[in-house]
């Protein structure tokens, strides 16, 4: 079994849009937050604001801890592959260094990775969106929970 992994995640909510990454697999589009491992020694603020200039190519300001989600491979649809991964993802409140950034291409993309897309608050429940837990949270607003436990 592999370790435990921590993952430092950005939530980039502008002008009712989310900045997200989207990826293609053998199911067609899915979506994830800009964000990835920590480094050994390395505080999770900085492996975010390092994860989005690899991935997204834009300098962040890393803000509030918003939410802690389990990922235990085993317990999910991808199973088959995943079953020996557990993760733990924190995903801060991000801001653009730049807000008006129209070009978004980060110098070590994710696997699959095809692009970086503002969605807007409202089309995420349309789209394949993991986890899709933490858009319902941005577009409902009402519920403030920290530790969300191993959900998709």
């Amino acid at each position: 079994m592999k370790p435990i992994r921590n993952s430092a995640k950005a939530v980039i909510v502008q002008e009712g849009q989310l900045l997200l990454i989207r990826l293609k697999d053998q199911y067609g589009d899915a979506f994830v937050f800009p964000g990835g491992g920590q480094e050994k020694g390395e505080e999770l603020k900085d492996a975010v604001a390092r994860e989005c200039l690899e991935e997204i190519g834009q300098a962040v300001d890393v803000g509030e801890l918003l939410h802690i989600r389990e990922y235990i491979g085993a317990n999910h649809e991808f199973a088959k592959w995943d079953a020996d991964i557990h993760q733990v993802e924190f995903y801060f409140a991000c801001s653009l260094i730049n807000p008006k950034a129209s070009v978004f291409e980060g110098s070590n993309p994710d696997d699959h990775q095809v692009a970086v897309e503002w969605v807007s608050l409202e089309a995420l429940k349309d789209i394949r969106l993991y986890p899709k837990t933490i858009g319902e949270l941005l577009v409902n607003k009402g519920e403030s929970r920290i530790y969300l436990g191993d959900l998709n």
